[in-house]
């Protein structure tokens, strides 16, 4: 069981005999009320998003959801194909599965994957991936005094904001959380 306290991003739970997934919480304290807890819930099987509000203590059964590491191989539009590390085996995930998630997918990237009684939920990511930029404007010195920022855009198609000096062909490493640039790797 797990309780409104217990609760954080990323945490999946069995709602109303559905799994249903964290997105981001609030603790909300009212002045003569109990406290509440407001949750952006994510159905992992369905995809539907909704907000719901519990009373400060309420439980729920924690979803049995198991991992194992796999390798991104490649997507071909509506699919994206993985191999199982331990195994060798291979599987697809649909796109509307992976959600923004795809945007962070290079070949050969390790994830891991997420299942419930043999049926895949989704996809946990490094916590930072490198990629290359294919398209930026030239940032000029003495354009700012401030730390001023441009677009970049990744192989992957994701777009970036980033330091001025960054140029097409540096590798950066992006925040798979927050989808922000940490640094420039080359």
């Amino acid at each position: 069981m797990i309780s409104t306290g217990d609760v954080k991003k990323g945490v999946i739970i069995e709602l109303d005999g559905q799994l249903m997934k964290v997105l981001d919480w609030t603790h909300i304290k009212m002045a003569r009320g109990s406290a509440q807890v407001r949750m952006k819930l994510q159905n992992v099987r369905k995809g539907d998003i909704v907000e719901r509000t519990f009373q400060a203590g309420t439980r729920w059964p924690r979803a049995r959801v198991e991992q194992r590491k796999a390798q991104f191989l490649y997507s071909d539009g509506d699919a994206y194909h993985f191999m199982d590390s331990e195994n060798y085996e291979q599987f697809a995930i649909r796109a509307a599965m992976l959600g923004d998630d795809a945007r962070y997918l290079k070949e050969n990237t390790d994830v891991f994957i997420s299942s419930h009684d043999a049926e895949v939920l989704g996809v946990d990511l490094p916590l930072t991936v490198d990629l290359r930029v294919t398209q930026t404007d030239p940032g000029f010195a003495g354009d700012t005094a401030t730390g001023a920022k441009k677009a970049a855009t990744v192989e992957t198609g994701l777009v970036v904001q980033v330091p001025l000096f960054v140029n097409e062909g540096d590798v950066l490493r992006i925040d798979t959380r927050t989808g922000d640039y940490v640094t420039r790797v080359q």
